[in-house]
C-alpha cells in the first residue's frame, strides 16, 4: 500500500508540475504529460512499481474517451460516414502496412515478419490524436471527421490483426516462447486471463457466435433497458449511484468485449452511440468525464516513462531512423488519401501529420508477434521505442501541421465548412448579437439547435463557452441542406448581410412550404423584401429596443407605469398591422417616396396611430376613474 500511494503521488505530482507549463507555453496537455514520463521514470523504478502494469489501468481512459465520443454521436452521423470509414480508413490501413512491409522486406527483413510489423505500424494513437484534436477544438472540421474516421477504422482493424499474425508465423520457425517472456512487458505472457482463455477453448463457429451475441446485447441492452436502469438508479437521489452505474456501464462493456477478443474501446464507443439519443446522456457525459481525464494523463505519462533509453543509446541510428521513416511514410501515403477523399489546406495537414505515428495498440501487437516468434527481441523491443518515440513527437507534428496549414491556405481563401453532425428542431443561420440572443433563450428553454455560421472566430468562441456551432456560410444552399433544413421545425435567419437573408428566406420557402421562418430585418424595406421573399415572422433588429426606450421616456415624463406599459403595447402591436399593409403597396426598386399609393397609406397609418393611441389612454383614464368611484 505505501509503494502504490508513492506511485500516485509521484505521476499526480508530476503532472501538477510540468502539465500547466506545457500549457503556458501553447504545447497542449498531452505533451506535457508524455514529457513528464521520463522525468520520473527512475523515481517510480525506485519504488519498485511497475509502469507497465499502472499503463494497463490507465489505458482504461481510452476507453472512456471512445464512450464520451460515441455519446456525441447519432446512429444516423456514424452511418453518414461510413464511406470513409471503410474507404479512408480501409485504405490507409492497407497501404500503409503494404508500404511498410515492402520496404522492410527489401532490407532483409523475412516477408511474415515484414508484413507483421507493416500491420503494426499502420496504427495510430487514438488517446493521443482525439485528445489533442479536442482540445484544439478540430474534431468537426472536415480534417478532424477524416481522422476520426480513420481511428475508428484502425481499432476495428486490430481484431482482424491478430487473427492475421498466428497465421503468418506459420511461415516461419517459432521463436521459443520463454525467450520472448519479458521483451516488451515482463510477466504479461504468464498472467491468463480466465474469460478469454474459456474463449479460446470454443471452436471457432462458437466463438463467432458468441461475439455476435455480445455485440447484440450491448446494442439491444443500451436500447431497451438503459432508460429503466438509469430511472431506477436515479430514484435512490443518490449522486454517487449514478456514477457507480456509469462506470459500471463502461467496465462491464470493456469486459465482455475483451472476452471474446473484440477492441473494448469498440465496444464503448457503440454503446455511447446508442446511448446518444438517452435523456440522460448528459448525466453519463458529467459522471465519467472527471475519470477520463485523469485515467489519460496517467496513460500518456506511462508511455513516456516506458521510453527504454538503454535500447535508444545502443543503436541510436536505426532507433531515430526508424522513427523518422514511420513518420514521413505514413505522412505521404496519408496525404495522398486525403487529397483523393477531397480534403485540402490545413484539413489535409491535419489529417496526414495527425495520424503519422504509431499507435498504442502496436504495444499489445508487437509483444503478441514476438510471442508467435515473428519478431526477435532485440527488434521487438526497439519497434516498441520507435513507437513510443513518434508518439511522443505528435504534438509537435500537430503544431508543425497547423503552421503548415496556414501557409496551404491561398491569401483570402475561405476555410473549409464543418461537417454538422449534430441537428437540432431550431436552425439559426447567423450566430452574432441577434442570433446568439434567440439561441441562449431557445436552449434554455429546452430546445435544441443547430446553429451556422460565417465567423470562425465566432465559432470558436462560443465553442470555448460550451455552445456548440458549426463554420459555413448559411446562404450556401448546399450548407443550409446539410444543417438539417429539411429536418428543422423553425428556421431563425438572423445574419448581418441583407442580401445574404433574402437568399437564405428564398431558398428555404423554396425547399420547405411549410417551414416557420423567423427572419432578422435591417428595415422597413428589408422587412418588405423578406415579406414577399416568405418570412413567416420578422423582427426589426432595432425596433423592439427602441419601442422599450420610448416607454422609459414615458414612464419618466408624467405617465405613470402601467399607462407607458400600455401605450408601448399599443404602438407595437398597431405598427406591426400597418407594416403588413404598406407591405402589399411596396414595389421593389422603386423608391418609397415616389409611390403615391404608399405615401399615402403610409400618412393615414400615422394619423391612425396617433388616435388610437390617444384613444388607448383615454380607455384606460377612465376604466381606472370608474374603478376607483
Amino acid at each position: 500500500m505505501e509503494s502504490l500511494f508513492l506511485t500516485a503521488v509521484l505521476f499526480l505530482g508530476a503532472a501538477v508540475l510540468v502539465v500547466p507549463v506545457a500549457m503556458r507555453l501553447g504545447l497542449g496537455s498531452v505533451l506535457g504529460y508524455l514529457a513528464a514520463g521520463p522525468a520520473i521514470a527512475p523515481l517510480v523504478a525506485l519504488t519498485g512499481a511497475d509502469t507497465h502494469d499502472v499503463q494497463h489501468y490507465a489505458e482504461f481512459g481510452v476507453v472512456l474517451m471512445l464512450f464520451l465520443i460515441g455519446l456525441e454521436l447519432e446512429p444516423r452521423a456514424l452511418w453518414d460516414m461510413r464511406g470513409r470509414l471503410v474507404g479512408l480508413g480501409g485504405l490507409q490501413v492497407g497501404l500503409t502496412a503494404a508500404l511498410v512491409a515492402a520496404a522492410l522486406w527489401m532490407l532483409g527483413l523475412a516477408p511474415a515478419s515484414a508484413v507483421s510489423v507493416g500491420l503494426i505500424l499502420a496504427l495510430s494513437s487514438t488517446a493521443i490524436v482525439l485528445q489533442t484534436l479536442s482540445e484544439k477544438n478540430l474534431m468537426r472540421s472536415a480534417g478532424g471527421r477524416s481522422t476520426f474516421a480513420v481511428l475508428l477504422a484502425q481499432d476495428i482493424a486490430v481484431v482482424p490483426v491478430l487473427a492475421a499474425l498466428p497465421l503468418l508465423a506459420a511461415t516461419l520457425p517459432a521463436v521459443p516462447t520463454a525467450a520472448t517472456h519479458g521483451v516488451v512487458n515482463p510477466g504479461e505472457a504468464d498472467k491468463a486471463e480466465p474469460l478469454s482463455s474459456l474463449v479460446q477453448t470454443l471452436p471457432g463457429w462458437a466463438v463467432t457466435a458468441l461475439t455476435l451475441a455480445v455485440v447484440a446485447g450491448i446494442m439491444l441492452a443500451g436500447h431497451f433497458l438503459s432508460r429503466r436502469a438509469f430511472r431506477f438508479v436515479h430514484a435512490a437521489r443518490l449522486p454517487e449511484m449514478s456514477t457507480f452505474f456509469s462506470l459500471a456501464i463502461v467496465v462491464g462493456i470493456a469486459l465482455a468485449m475483451q472476452a471474446v477478443g473484440l477492441s473494448p474501446a469498440l465496444g464503448s464507443f457503440l454503446a455511447g452511440v446508442v446511448l446518444a439519443n438517452s435523456e440522460f446522456r448528459h448525466q453519463i457525459e458529467a459522471d465519467i468525464r472527471p475519470f477520463k481525464g485523469l485515467a489519460m494523463g496517467i496513460f500518456f505519462m506511462t508511455v513516456g516513462a516506458g521510453i527504454d533509453l538503454s535500447v535508444l543509446a545502443s543503436a541510436p541510428g536505426a532507433v531515430l531512423g526508424g522513427t523518422l521513416a514511420l513518420i514521413l511514410g505514413k505522412a505521404l501515403v496519408l496525404a495522398g488519401l486525403g487529397l483523393g477523399f477531397g480534403l485540402r489546406g490545413r484539413d489535409l495537414a491535419l489529417f496526414a501529420l495527425g495520424l503519422a505515428q504509431g499507435g498504442e495498440f502496436g504495444f499489445l501487437l508487437a509483444a503478441f508477434a514476438a510471442g508467435q516468434g515473428l519478431l526477435t527481441p532485440g527488434f521487438a523491443q526497439g519497434l516498441v521505442l520507435a513507437i513510443s518515440l513518434s508518439m511522443l513527437l505528435t504534438p509537435a507534428l500537430f503544431l508543425l501541421g497547423d503552421r503548415l496549414g496556414r501557409r496551404l491556405v491561398r491569401p483570402g481563401a475561405d476555410p473549409a465548412p464543418d461537417v454538422v453532425d449534430e441537428k437540432g428542431r431550431v436552425l439559426i443561420a447567423g450566430i452574432g448579437r441577434f442570433g446568439q440572443v434567440v439561441n441562449r433563450l431557445v436552449r434554455t428553454s429546452g430546445l435544441s439547435t443547430t446553429v451556422l455560421d460565417n465567423n470562425p472566430a465566432t465559432i470558436e468562441l462560443m465553442r470555448r463557452f460550451g455552445v456548440k456551432g458549426f463554420f459555413g456560410d448559411p446562404a450556401r444552399p448546399d450548407l443550409l441542406d446539410a444543417a438539417g433544413l429539411a429536418e428543422a421545425t423553425v428556421l431563425v435567419v438572423a445574419v448581418d448581410d441583407p442580401a445574404a437573408a433574402l437568399r437564405i428566406v428564398r431558398h428555404a420557402r423554396a425547399r420547405r412550404p411549410d417551414l416557420h421562418i423567423v427572419a432578422r430585418a435591417r428595415d422597413r424595406v428589408h422587412v418588405y423584401e423578406l415579406y414577399q421573399a416568405g418570412a413567416s415572422d420578422i423582427v426589426r433588429e432595432t425596433f423592439d429596443s427602441a419601442v422599450r426606450a420610448g416607454r422609459y421616456v414615458l414612464e419618466n415624463a408624467g405617465f405613470t407605469d402601467y399607462e407607458a406599459a400600455r401605450m408601448s403595447q399599443a404602438f407595437w402591436r398597431l405598427d406591426r398591422a400597418g407594416l403588413r399593409e404598406l407591405a402589399a403597396l411596396w414595389v421593389p426598386d422603386q423608391p418609397v417616396h415616389l409611390n403615391a399609393a404608399y405615401v399615402a397609406q403610409a400618412r393615414e397609418l400615422d394619423a391612425d396611430l396617433e388616435t388610437a393611441l390617444i384613444e388607448e389612454l383615454q380607455d384606460e383614464r377612465a376604466a381606472r376613474s370608474a374603478a376607483v368611484g
